[in-house]
């Protein structure tokens, strides 16, 4: 007999099961079915006898290997490095042999592994040492991290709720809060705050992961805060501990809340609302989690905290703004992008590059504010992608009514009739841009010193020569008043860098006289 492999082996099952049916009258379609193999593997394993069929093993196994001829160079290199991969195996081949074949890493990876069992060199896994952690004093440390968990709705969707977690590490006192939005730094700092609310006193240290809600940027343990979770550190005065990247063991104390509140809180638990669910997670907090002793210290974390709670620092709540506010660029076209969804701006609100805005998520309505904290516009919510939210508004000035544009107008005349007149034949010539028409007639009226009588004559002027729009009463208007002496635009003002240099601007720049230079030319 051959040295089985466990396929070997598998396939020796699969023979005599096949033959065994066989014998009991099934046919090859039926032991198909029941063994879940192809029928032509039945029919071909039926034809055989037992030493037929380990000769054709033998064969299988013996066969000439595609990559043969580098089983030194693989076996020497597993015998030095045994913990290396397929990958580096497959990369190595090609360095040192450039006439290596085009192969699949499947090949690759099947070759590194028979060569593995047949030198017997098995994967050496990295061990890595533990020891077991003293107990640290009360009021010492507490640790935090977050969580994600799909709940079931009660229409049959999922729906993704984030959680943040704090566990005192000696008491083990837990404390959890959930949100359907994803956390943000101000969203932290709100969690923080009902944490230290919740055990009544602030901690000396915190252990954190390397969030992006907290940290902006890390160089060898010298960390960069965001601008909000700074603040907020220095306003509680506690210590910030942030774990190296990759390295959960380090506080294995919240890994396990988090793993806790995920398969004995959330599983199989209906979601209805966030409001609910947080009602729900305390009353838990009560009953099980800080309520039965723990796996470790066999003691209940409710009756340790009674000890814990007079080493922690007092806790102040802070007047801190908790509103998930974060400013985004307004793009010329008056839209910011938020979510990956194009939120429509009012007319006006790009004031060149560098405009922003603040944006505020409250259920499903999202409010934008300028920096000064004016509400400009809010929107429902989307939840889908690529989608452009909002009426949009052109540049004019929606703010007022035409009819009240036109009443607006119409004070400036006399023949109030003969300007309804003119009214409808711009209306006729112009409908869409009615509105346009009627602010540049009140822009033309009410710019200078009005002139009752040129105005009434322009319209009377007009309506004689069919001239029916706003640009053209415009051009009438202005030349009537120059005839007439009146002033038509006034002349805006020269604001002086230096008012003292008054005579700089009433200088009149000395003219050259024409002459001198014909008699240069001719001559």
């Amino acid at each position: 007999m051959i040295d089985m492999r466990q396929k070997d082996f598998n396939n020796w099952i699969m023979y005599h099961e096949i033959h065994k049916l066989h014998r009991l009258g099934f046919s090859i379609a039926k032991i198909a079915r029941y063994l879940v193999c192809n029928c032509r593997t039945v029919s071909k394993y039926l034809k055989m006898d037992e030493m037929a069929f380990e000769n054709s093993l033998w064969k299988l196994t013996e066969r000439n290997k595609q990559l043969s001829e580098y089983e030194e160079f693989v076996s020497s290199k597993l015998t030095l490095f045994a913990d290396s991969s397929t990958a580096q195996i497959h990369d190595w081949l090609k360095e040192y042999y450039p006439d290596f074949p085009e192969t699949s890493p499947r090949t690759v990876y099947n070759f590194v592994m028979y060569v593995r069992r047949k030198y017997n060199i098995p994967i050496a896994p990295s061990v890595r040492e533990y020891f077991p952690v003293e107990e640290l004093p009360y009021g010492e440390q507490a640790q935090v991290d977050f969580g994600d968990y799909n709940m079931l709705q009660s229409d049959g969707r999922r729906k993704k709720v984030k959680f943040f977690a704090m566990v005192l590490s000696r008491s083990r006192m837990k404390f959890v809060w959930f949100q359907d939005v994803p956390f943000t730094a101000a969203s932290v700092v709100h969690s923080h705050e009902k944490a230290f609310a919740f055990f009544g006193g602030v901690p000396l240290v915190i252990v954190y992961d390397q969030d992006r809600t907290m940290i902006v940027d890390e160089n060898l343990g010298d960390v960069i805060l965001t601008d909000v979770f700074k603040q907020y550190t220095l306003s509680q005065h506690f210590k910030l501990h942030f774990c190296r990247k990759s390295d959960p063991e380090s506080k294995g104390k919240i890994e396990n809340v988090v793993q806790y509140v995920k398969k004995n809180f959330l599983y199989n638990r209906p979601y209805a609302d966030i409001e609910t669910l947080n009602q729900e997670a305390l009353a838990w907090l009560g009953r099980t989690a800080n309520h039965l002793p723990h796996n470790f210290t066999k003691k209940a974390p409710e009756n340790e905290f009674l000890l814990e709670q007079g080493h922690l620092k007092p806790f102040v709540p802070l007047a801190f703004d908790y509103k998930d506010q974060k400013t985004y660029n307004v793009r010329k076209t008056n839209v910011i992008l938020y979510h990956s969804n194009y939120y429509i701006l009012p007319a006006g609100t790009y004031k060149g590059a560098g405009s922003q805005v603040r944006v505020e998520l409250k259920g499903e309505i999202i409010n934008i504010y300028s920096l000064k904290q004016e509400l400009l516009i809010s929107h429902p919510r989307s939840r889908l992608k690529g989608q452009t939210i909002g009426h949009v508004s052109r540049s004019r000035d929606t703010s007022k009514k035409i009819e009240e544009l036109i009443d607006q107008a119409l004070a400036f005349f006399t023949d109030k009739a003969l300007f309804t007149q003119w009214v409808s034949g711009v209306k006729t010539r112009f409908e869409r841009y009615l509105r346009d028409h009627m602010q540049l007639l009140l822009e033309t009226l009410t710019r200078g010193d009005v002139n009752a009588q040129t105005t009434d004559d322009t319209l009377k002027f007009c309506m004689k020569n069919e001239l029916f729009s706003a640009s053209e009463f415009r051009d009438v208007y202005y030349c009537l008043l120059d005839d007439t002496g009146a002033k038509s635009i006034p002349k805006e003002t020269v604001l002086l860098l230096n008012k003292e240099h008054m005579e700089k601007a009433t200088a009149t720049p000395q003219v050259s006289n024409i002459n001198v230079y014909e008699d240069i030319i001719n001559q």
